[in-house]
């Protein structure tokens, strides 16, 4: 193989790797529902009350409580899973 082909091979697999990655990384088809591993601590805010405005998949603890919130629609607060 001559390097000219070599040269057009390569760049034939960069520009899949390339799409294959947008593919993956910026389609309405992600897969979301993986579980996420964090090394180190994650700090979640702390607040009295709800905050007025949020977006989903925001989170605090209600400091009276102690509770873990989750917005579930915008300025809308849940308690995430089963807390006692």
């Amino acid at each position: 193989m001559s390097p000219q082909e070599q040269i057009i091979g390569l760049t034939q697999r960069l520009n899949d790797l390339e799409s294959s990655f947008y593919r993956n990384n910026f389609e309405s088809s992600q897969d979301f529902s993986k579980a996420s591993r964090f090394n180190t601590s994650l700090q979640v805010p702390v607040y009295a009350s709800n905050p007025t405005v949020s977006q989903v998949g925001e989170l605090y603890v209600n400091s009276g409580s102690g509770k873990l919130l989750v917005c579930t629609a915008k300025n809308t607060w849940a308690v995430a899973g089963t807390q006692t």
